[in-house]
């Protein structure tokens, strides 16, 4: 494999998906379910990946203007997570006494958040995937690939620091459905979803 194709796909990987560090750290930050987050930050990329090569060959399996509705998706998450966490505090649960969740995130929901997420770096790869010819594409996919788990690395080292995990603990369960309905908005607002 060519040196210089590599670490192109290295940087463009790390430039798009510096944001998923943080929303991974999060997932991880709520106790069990690892192989789940995992299962699907790779369900997510993955599917993030069949578009752009696809759109890179020439089929679109979503049409452009569909893409800033992706952010339905981590906005009706964090919706849900703010209403368990409502729910919880409710049902007698304080600010010191963070509910659980259950085994943390199932990973159908972290492949959603992911996909959504990815809307903006489909519209990145597809004229990169197209230019760099069938054998280049399979270059950035591979390493694309292997990079995810690298990031699934990342955000469970951060989840575990102490003074993260601390904080992660304490107010993590508030931080998710913010940071999800944040991203869910900016994705509909930032596409025009709505004439927004």
């Amino acid at each position: 494999m060519n040196a210089g194709i590599i670490g192109q796909a290295a940087g463009l990987f790390a430039v798009t998906n510096i944001d998923d560090i943080v929303i991974l750290a999060l997932f991880f930050a709520q106790g069990a379910g690892h192989l789940r987050i995992v299962l699907g930050q790779y369900i997510g990329f993955a599917g993030i990946l069949v578009v752009a090569v696809a759109a890179a060959f020439g089929a679109t399996f979503l049409p452009e203007p569909a893409v800033p509705y992706l952010g339905l998706l981590p906005l009706a998450l964090g919706l849900k997570a703010a209403w368990q966490v409502w729910r919880d505090r409710a049902d007698g649960g304080g600010d010191d006494d963070p509910p659980a969740r259950g085994g943390g995130p199932k990973a159908l929901e972290v492949a959603a958040v992911t996909f959504a997420n990815g809307g903006d770096n489909i519209g990145v790869y597809v004229p990169v995937f197209a230019t760099s010819g069938t054998s280049g594409m399979t270059v950035y996919v591979v390493v694309f690939l292997i990079l995810v788990a690298v990031w699934c690395l990342a955000g469970r080292f951060f989840a575990t620091r102490p003074l993260i995990a601390g904080a992660l603990s304490r107010w993590g369960h508030i931080l998710l459905p913010l940071v999800l309905i944040g991203l869910g908005v900016v994705i509909l607002v930032e596409g025009g979803a709505f004439g927004l």
